[in-house]
């Protein structure tokens, strides 16, 4: 004959013990799914971008970052829109979170990007994006006339000029060849650009930066 037992079932402290770890594994899992949707998505930059550049949908990358309060989420720009007709108004570095302290308007920030062709060994290899140089024009030699009587001396056409584009290190041909740098002029030395132009067009442009610039 079947022996009944004497102990019900459910006070079993085996089953008792499985009822708490599968309550306790559903209530962490719950957990753990509440605050991953805690997170926000905002801008993070895809590239470095110099002081005064311009900020686009191309210089951007969309982060999801959970922050302790809505007052740390609100320092950084929401990913909600595109800046619109914004620069950045100091240097930042690729990876960086977009602040919105760093966005000013285009129009106040207003700046001539020069492209300037320079030799590849008249570029500091410290330049960078975001550099301060200065802008040396030297005279070219097969350009002196036979009235030239003195030494022609080299000149800065501008002081204090960031640099907005620059080529990649290493990505010139070799010591002879060209590279494309773009610096940006403010409106105070806009005057300068035409006779600095011109001296460009027939001397060598050097770059000269300053330690620390």
């Amino acid at each position: 004959m079947a022996r009944r037992h004497d102990r019900a079932l459910w006070r079993d402290p085996r089953l008792i013990i499985g009822i708490v770890l599968v309550a306790g594994s559903v209530l962490l899992g719950a957990r753990l799914l509440a605050h991953a949707d805690d997170s926000v998505p905002v801008w993070a930059l895809r590239h470095d971008l110099a002081k005064g550049s311009r900020v686009g949908a191309d210089d951007l990358v969309l982060r999801h970052v959970r922050f302790f309060d809505a007052a740390d989420a609100d320092r950084y720009v929401s990913a909600a829109a595109v800046p619109a007709a914004s620069v950045v108004t100091r240097d930042l570095g690729a990876g960086e979170l977009l602040p919105r302290a760093a966005l000013g308007s285009a129009a106040a920030h207003h700046v001539l990007e020069v492209p300037l062709s320079v030799a590849a060994d008249a570029v500091p290899a410290s330049v960078r994006l975001g550099s301060v140089v200065d802008v040396w024009v030297a005279p070219d030699a097969s350009a002196a006339s036979a009235t030239d009587t003195g030494p022609r001396r080299a000149v800065r056409v501008f002081d204090d000029v960031t640099v907005v584009a620059v080529p990649a290190t290493g990505s010139s041909l070799g010591p002879a060849s060209n590279r494309q740098v773009v610096v940006a002029v403010p409106p105070a030395k806009e005057a300068a650009l035409p006779s600095a132009l011109s001296r460009a067009a027939t001397g060598t442009v050097v770059l000269v930066k300053q330690d620390g610039r």
